[in-house]
């Protein structure tokens, strides 16, 4: 039960992300059911399963003024995968329901289409209270939630036999697909999401040499797209065969650089999927580098800024192998660039790439178990009502990371920032909240500590993943202006190959 249908929307899909099952989210007409509208984008472009059943008032009390009564047919328009509206519920036709049922199930967990939402509008007349009945017996279970991506030749039949081949993938590809694709020696640059990819490629490929060096002889795709606009400026300079695997979904190609679909997946074993061994060492090599230096210039004692603040919470999520939910904005791009390669189960809001209900999808995923979130302030504000309920009455043990830079710290980044006068740039842009986020916390009930150093962080997420309930980290980084140089910095120190970074 959580009192805000927003927040449960987004709660529903962080279950259905850990579960990998549909999850029902079901609320009452009018206003209640449009609070579900942001959610349900998200699991549209996400491809994640969720059952929406709202309810209505009867046709008769349609138009004419009756409380809490909105046109609710076809709310979600195309976002959903099936929409059904079998009129007044009527137990002269429970015998339908089954079918009913099926059918938002089926087209839920995508049977002919990618996996998505669904939407039952069911309407009821007084009196509003009903006798359950017994319900049939259950039919066999069909698994998962999966996707589809059409059709092409077989992957088999790529045939990339000891050529340099660069794997980029996003969203909707696991573990096991990654895995496959490394013991074919292909080089795997991957989202945040991502678990077991090459880690530290964007600020490698900011240096022109290692970019030279680094292009590939093919790059395949599959799944969704990472967040660096460095990797998607090389691949179109590269302008090299590029290909798209459909065997995880939708492949992502907003630059049109894709030219062949192929259906399947990478398979370990088969020769013809074979790639040049040097050109994954070489990546291997680099990677493993620019990680040294950076655990090189810091220690337990560091102070906090957000790209530190990304490595600590992906080294604890790796070592105590907690499922991490990571914010979208400047958290997410600190893990893609700047954290070692993901271990654990790893998950974002990446449909919409939005920062709206991202602290109630780290709840629904920690729910009857433990997880980790790492968001911005602003993240956590804007989905404050979400710690009304917290984990609910199902319990489990959840830490929330937030980095409070005050405000909105990816437009520091962006043209903006040197476009506008100071005072318009922060109203309109860096929009500061000045708000004492422990307070907040301990103010729903909650534990809450601050950590400004490498060693309080790690520590206070450790006990926070101790006990039950949800526990609220804030870590103190400094100011965006500072952010932005300090990124610059470390960028630098990769490009110019300060502290003996080689490739």
């Amino acid at each position: 039960m959580r009192i805000d249908e927003r927040s449960a929307g987004f709660f529903a899909i962080g279950r259905a992300l850990v579960t990998r099952r549909p999850v029902a989210v079901i609320v009452t007409s009018g206003s209640a059911a449009t609070e579900l509208h942001a959610a349900v984008a998200e699991a549209d472009l996400a491809n994640v399963a969720l059952l929406v059943i709202t309810a209505d008032r009867p046709p008769e009390l349609h138009g004419v003024g009756a409380p809490q009564t909105i046109e609710q047919r076809e709310l979600y328009g195309r976002k959903v995968r099936r929409f059904e509206e079998p009129g007044i519920a009527r137990l002269e036709a429970s015998s339908s329901w089954r079918a009913l049922a099926s059918r938002l199930w089926m087209s839920a967990v995508g049977e002919s289409a990618s996996a998505g939402p669904v939407h039952l509008n069911a309407a009821f007349s007084e009196p509003l209270l009903g006798v359950a009945l017994e319900l049939p017996d259950a039919r066999i279970d069909r698994g998962a939630w999966r996707s589809f991506g059409g059709g092409g030749a077989e992957v088999a039949n790529l045939a990339v036999t000891g050529q340099r081949v660069l794997a980029v993938v996003g969203q909707g590809v696991d573990q096991e697909v990654i895995e496959a694709c490394r013991d074919l020696d292909w080089v795997v640059l991957g989202d945040a999401t991502a678990q077991g990819t090459t880690p530290y490629f964007d600020p490698l490929l900011r240096s022109d040499d290692f970019a030279k060096m680094a292009r590939p002889d093919i790059v395949v795709r599959l799944g969704g797209l990472p967040a660096s606009k460095v990797l998607a400026t090389r691949l179109r300079e590269w302008s090299v065969r590029t290909v798209a695997l459909l065997g995880a979904g939708a492949v992502a190609d907003p630059d049109g650089l894709i030219s062949e679909d192929f259906t399947g997946l990478p398979r370990r074993g088969v020769h013809e999927l074979s790639a040049d061994k040097e050109y994954a060492l070489m990546w291997s090599r680099a990677s493993t580098s620019v990680g040294d230096h950076l655990d090189g210039v810091t220690n337990d004692e560091s102070g906090l800024d957000e790209p530190l603040v990304a490595r600590t919470v992906v080294e604890v999520s790796t070592d105590l192998q907690v499922p991490l939910v990571i914010g979208s904005s400047m958290p997410f791009r600190d893990v893609e660039w700047w954290a070692p390669s993901r271990q654990s189960a790893t998950y974002a809001n990446r449909g919409t790439n939005g920062i709206d209900g991202v602290v109630s999808t780290v709840l629904g995923v920690s729910v009857a178990g433990r997880g980790i979130g790492l968001v911005g302030d602003l993240t956590m504000l804007h989905d404050v009502s979400g710690l009304v309920d917290g984990l609910g009455e199902i319990g489990g043990t959840c830490v929330l990371v937030v980095a409070d830079n005050r405000g909105g710290g990816i437009f520091s980044f962006l043209p903006q920032a040197s476009a506008l006068e100071s005072e318009r740039f922060e109203r309109l842009f860096g929009t500061p909240r000045l708000h004492d986020l422990a307070a907040i916390a301990k103010a729903f009930g909650h534990c809450a500590e601050v950590a400004s150093t490498r060693a309080q962080l790690r520590s206070a997420i450790e006990r926070g993943l101790s006990r039950d309930g949800l526990s609220v980290v804030v870590a103190t980084v400094p100011e965006r202006d500072e952010n932005v140089r300090i990124h610059d910095a470390m960028v630098q120190s990769v490009v110019t190959r300060d502290g003996g970074i080689r490739w």
